[in-house]
């Protein structure tokens, strides 16, 4: 029945009248159909090996009658055996038809041709060999393959490079030496050939070309081809490059940002080492120091947070995106760097300017003065009568949230240094929850402020049961609103992480705490959140950070 249910999904007849139009690309028509089909090729060819894979030759060539024709045409196609896996692909399609005990002269012709097939793309794999075949794409850019007769791809690009560049090429100023519609039809004809390495310095040079038209003069195919060969690691760009491609084409931008994304989320966080090494690793940070970049990124980042309702691991890597941008910001030319208002426009400039200032660039002993003048800003703005919708109090708090290494600083201040605590309670009472109303914020603060008196009681003990702290888990299972639970157990994670006695209990305690609140992905975000603060703030604790350690992977191997 699987198989029966494959077939509709495989249009032999369509890919069939396109090989046939095809033929072997000698005109200049077909040779632009094929590269704008490529990609979509690709994985068809691919739907039809893991097809082919589960059944046996006769039953392929009895389901599939075309497919004989088909491989045999493509098989001869130089643009799509040139295509990034497609010549790979259709050997291990023919290897699925050879007949391994051939029982007739029919499957023995059949097996013959096979071979003749495979012997032929195994011939192709090497350009030089294959000159015949090529010389039509080669001669479709201007030249001759008895140029290239050596080294065929490396001589196409140098030719390109110096014709696109000339003498005087500065990495822009190339338009007026090159016609638009020719860097177009360069670019549609790259894109069977866009994973080679030897074309790097041709891609380069294409998705910095300016040519000062009014529409995009790089083919969408080809910025596609581009970016996907890019996100799946099979070609490496240099920073300006990619930049470049984002900036005039945002479905990749777009598609950049969600690919970040569905890669960290569906990875286990153990650590926000690892999650910074990935998010640099896609460039988006360096890139963001571009403001029209930065504010597409946001705008994805803030959909996504509302699709997924807040979940803690997508707003543990926006933070930490949102830290390694300002790096990456601060380590620009000052020549060329953008004032950090040019990425907030929009949003009230004294808390912009206050959320902006990095805990490193500060003493820990004003760390509380700073966090009371971030909470007194935001609590001015937020209780302005101007700011009433549910859009401009989301604008608020994603402003506030993406800054979240402040409010972890916030709930820890609280408890070992000597602070007035309302206006840091406010604070972390915003946070966690945003839409309460003035009555809510205050029976919000009345729980939050218990907790917090009772814990202060508690901090100086040396010796603590999970007995003692039980008024505050009543607290918490007490509770109907999810946002306040939440800001209580932050103040409890954080009392058991810097207190003595807190510490001697976390496991057994964060254990059955977040069994019974469900909120182990919270805790859980919040403690590597913790671990990365303290290891790059200058706070190392070495009994912190292994309590961390095995407090992280405990609640990780409950998944």
């Amino acid at each position: 029945m699987a198989q029966d249910t494959a077939v509709p999904k495989l249009d032999f007849e369509y890919w069939l009248d396109k090989a046939i139009k095809w033929g072997q690309a000698t005109t200049l028509e077909s040779q632009k159909d094929v590269c704008l089909h490529l990609p979509q090729l690709q994985e068809f060819l691919r739907q039809v090996y893991e097809t082919l894979k589960h059944m046996d030759s006769i039953a392929a060539i009895q389901q599939f009658p075309l497919i004989g024709q088909l491989l045999g045409r493509l098989c001869w196609n130089p643009f799509v055996i040139g295509y990034d896996e497609s010549q790979k692909t259709l050997m291990w399609c023919l290897c699925c038809l050879y007949s391994s005990e051939p029982q007739n002269p029919v499957e023995l012709k059949a097996n013959s041709w096979i071979r003749s097939l495979l012997c032929h793309l195994l011939s192709s794999s090497k350009w030089e060999s294959n000159e015949a075949e090529t010389s039509t794409f080669i001669s479709t850019l201007g030249y001759t393959s008895a140029d290239y007769y050596c080294h065929l791809v490396k001589n196409m690009v140098f030719s390109l490079l110096a014709e696109f560049r000339g003498n005087q090429f500065n990495g822009r100023n190339i338009q007026g030496r090159v016609s638009g519609s020719r860097v177009h039809a360069v670019s549609l004809f790259c894109l069977p050939l866009i994973t080679l390495p030897d074309l790097t310095p041709l891609l380069e040079t294409l998705l910095l070309y300016q040519g000062g038209a009014s529409k995009e003069i790089l083919s969408s195919e080809f910025l596609e081809a581009v970016n996907d060969a890019f996100l799946k690691k099979k070609i490496s760009l240099p920073e300006s490059a990619v930049i470049s491609l984002w900036l005039r084409h945002l479905p990749s931008l777009e598609k950049a940002t969600l690919h970040l994304l569905d890669q960290l989320v569906s990875i286990q966080l153990n650590s926000l080492e690892e999650v910074a090494c990935v998010i640099k690793d896609s460039l988006l940070p360096q890139a963001a120091s571009h403001p029209a970049i930065f504010r597409i990124v946001n705008e994805i980042f803030k959909n996504v947070l509302l699709e997924t309702d807040g979940t803690p691991e997508v707003l543990t890597v926006i933070q930490v995106f949102t830290q390694l941008f300002l790096q990456a910001h601060q380590n620009e030319n000052k020549e060329h760097r953008f004032p950090l208002k040019a990425y907030f426009p929009y949003h009230h400039q004294p808390l912009v300017t206050a959320l902006l200032r990095r805990p490193l660039e500060l003493p820990t002993t004003h760390w509380s003065q700073h966090l009371k003048c971030i909470s007194d800003t935001l609590k001015a703005l937020v209780e302005d009568t101007n700011i009433s919708s549910f859009a401009d109090l989301f604008e608020i708090w994603f402003l506030v949230a993406r800054f979240g290494e402040w409010l972890d600083i916030a709930a820890e201040q609280l408890l070992k240094a000597s602070v007035e605590p309302d206006a840091l309670l406010w604070l972390l009472a915003f946070y966690h929850c945003p839409q309460n109303e003035n009555q809510q914020r205050t029976q919000t603060m009345v729980e939050a402020q218990a907790v917090y008196s009772h814990l202060t009681m508690l901090f100086s003990y040396t010796v603590l049961s999970v007995k003692d702290l039980e008024a505050a888990v009543h607290t918490v299972m007490g509770i109907d609103q999810c946002c306040n639970q939440h800001l209580i157990i932050h103040l409890l994670t954080n009392f058991l992480l810097f207190s003595s006695g807190g510490q001697m209990i976390a496991q057994e305690f964060i254990y059955h705490i977040t069994e019974a609140t469900d909120t182990r992905k919270e805790v859980c975000s919040l403690l590597i959140r913790t671990a990365y603060r303290i290891k790059h703030n200058g706070e190392e604790n070495q009994k912190t950070v292994k309590l961390l350690n095995e407090l992280v992977q405990k609640l990780t191997s409950k998944v």
